[in-house]
């Protein structure tokens, strides 16, 4: 497994990375408990976490937390970033049955991909906050694209030929959002969550632009939800 240096902690980061990961992956065991999912599922689309890996979805950073919990004990693959902010969330995230691959656009980005390529080509499911590690906010980066297009089938010049690509956003209608770069959300506990499936992105057609446009359309499909309540 490719892995990035990791840099010198002090120690009050290193009593924070004992602590606070068992404490937070409690929390959220606890209050997803109290979680109402509902799916908003696109004509003709199967949800993400119905669907056998290999595949390729991408998520915005915002709702980690509450998709910490929706997709736990899964097995995921998760690109998280090589900070001391990422080993927070995966020593947090691998509690809840994630497995993590370290590395991101900002640090670590080759590992980070080689990375998510082992775990596809050994059949995970593998998921990008496309937006992260530092934003902007609702922006994807090329990272989801890079990724589908250098796995899947191999053509018959011998190079990969590319996978799908899907997408999903997980809004909880109740939560507290953080002045933070992506208005990170917490949810509330009792809190209805709506989880939206667009359409795929087809192989062929994956490129850094279908990618936001298919994310958008996962947030666009969060206001059709509200408006019809």
């Amino acid at each position: 497994m490719p892995t990035v240096a990791k840099p010198k902690l002090r120690p009050i980061q290193r009593l924070a990375l004992i602590v606070v990961p068992p404490l937070v992956a409690l929390l959220v065991r606890l209050i997803g408990s109290t979680l109402r999912y509902e799916e908003r599922i696109e004509p003709g689309v199967t949800r993400g976490d119905l669907i056998p890996g290999p595949t390729v979805f991408a998520f915005w950073h915002r709702s980690l937390l509450v998709c910490a919990h929706r997709f736990r004990d899964l097995n995921i693959a998760i690109l998280v970033s090589s900070s001391f902010d990422g080993e927070l969330i995966t020593r947090t995230i691998e509690r809840l049955g994630f497995r993590v691959i370290r590395g991101s656009s900002s640090r670590g980005g080759a590992a980070g991909l080689r990375g998510m390529k082992m775990a596809y080509a050994t059949g995970h499911i593998c998921a990008i906050t496309a937006d992260g590690p530092r934003g902007p906010v609702y922006v994807a980066k090329p990272g989801t694209a890079q990724l589908a297009n250098s796995v899947g089938e191999i053509g018959a010049d011998g190079k990969p030929v590319g996978t799908w690509v899907g997408s999903f956003y997980v809004y909880p209608e109740r939560a507290w959002e953080l002045r933070s770069w992506d208005k990170f959300m917490i949810p509330k506990p009792f809190s209805r969550v709506l989880v939206t499936w667009p359409a795929h992105v087809p192989a062929d057609q994956v490129t850094p632009q279908t990618v936001q446009a298919a994310l958008n359309r996962s947030v666009a499909m969060i206001h059709e939800a509200a408006n019809q309540v």
